[in-house]
């Protein structure tokens, strides 16, 4: 395992291979979604308020060089050694609009002197054979990595959370990156109504099957204002609400099915405390979460892929 860890880390990953951390710079360039404006459906992931995970640097009413300067800006802090930096079009679904929209926001992140490379947050149903052909010249010259939205396996609760999509819609678009040899992750979220431990425990063989080179988890967390937050105060009962050591402890038993070969980007997602219901974990930071994954995994002497 790289770093010396019990599963594969992502920033492990390109340390090794681009010989330091390449840093994520948030941009925000206007996309939409189509389970928004209508084409599948309207409102929305029923969990969503993008505001949530929104850097305050990263808004579409600057141009993306600014953005990028002043999220270099914002993460000199605390990374003072980094100089390459990744421009992360992260805001709803970044290859949902035409080509030649995509070609000018991606090469104008690109032109920036400091940015090595691009990771295209979007969802499996807003790829086709042309962008993903025009990212794979890009992947020529650049860094470039597709991240595919799947939040669940399930056909049964993509819909319930209105992702418009199904999971066949993932397999296609995973293996047609796949096919061009881009790199693509993948992000899910544990703790999705109707679901239990044994479903979520079973998303490991959906995920083993798909050929990705990263998994991004994140617990479910209820944002104040969404439709999603209105079901967990009528319905709690669907829902699977971790505690802290307990979650630690199914993420151990997750990573054991998960193949080692795939790079652990994170194991929990991080919202500002005004946005959400409640804090169950109370104030725990991820740095503390990975450190606690560290000690349990080296506690329980196990590793990712152990059971497989």
């Amino acid at each position: 395992m790289i770093e010396d860890k019990r599963y594969n880390s992502f920033v492990g990953y390109f340390k090794k291979k681009y010989g330091s951390r390449l840093q994520k710079v948030v941009i925000d360039a206007g996309f939409t979604c189509p389970n928004r404006d209508g084409k599948v459906g309207f409102g929305g992931c029923t969990y969503c308020d993008n505001a949530s995970f929104h850097p305050n640097y990263s808004t579409n009413d600057k141009d993306i060089i600014k953005q990028i300067d002043e999220g270099i800006e914002f993460h000199r802090r605390r990374y003072k050694h980094t100089t390459k930096y990744l421009a992360y079009f992260q805001p709803y679904s970044n290859t949902y609009a035409p080509l030649d929209y995509l070609k000018k926001v991606y090469e104008e992140a690109l032109s920036h002197p400091q940015v090595v490379g691009i990771v295209v947050g979007t969802r499996p149903d807003c790829v086709d054979e042309q962008k993903l052909d025009y990212l794979a010249e890009l992947a020529k010259k650049y860094v470039v990595i597709v991240e595919y939205g799947i939040e669940s396996v399930y056909d049964k609760t993509l819909k319930r959370i209105n992702r418009g999509h199904t999971f066949s819609e993932v397999k296609k678009a995973a293996k047609m990156t796949a096919d061009r040899g881009l790199q693509q992750g993948a992000h899910i979220i544990f703790g999705l109504p109707g679901e239990t431990k044994e479903d979520m425990m079973n998303y490991a063989s959906f995920i083993n099957d798909l050929p990705l080179s990263s998994l991004k988890i994140h617990q479910l967390q209820i944002i104040r204002g969404t439709k999603m937050e209105r079901e967990f105060l009528m319905h709690r009962e669907d829902f699977v609400e971790f505690g802290l050591d307990e979650y630690i402890d199914f993420i151990v038993d997750f990573l054991e099915c998960l193949r080692p070969d795939l790079y652990i980007e994170r194991i929990a997602g991080e919202v500002p405390p005004r946005f959400v219901n409640e804090m169950p974990w109370g104030k725990v930071r991820n740095l503390d979460l990975l450190h606690m994954l560290d000690k349990r995994l080296e506690e329980r002497d196990t590793y990712q892929g152990a059971k497989l």
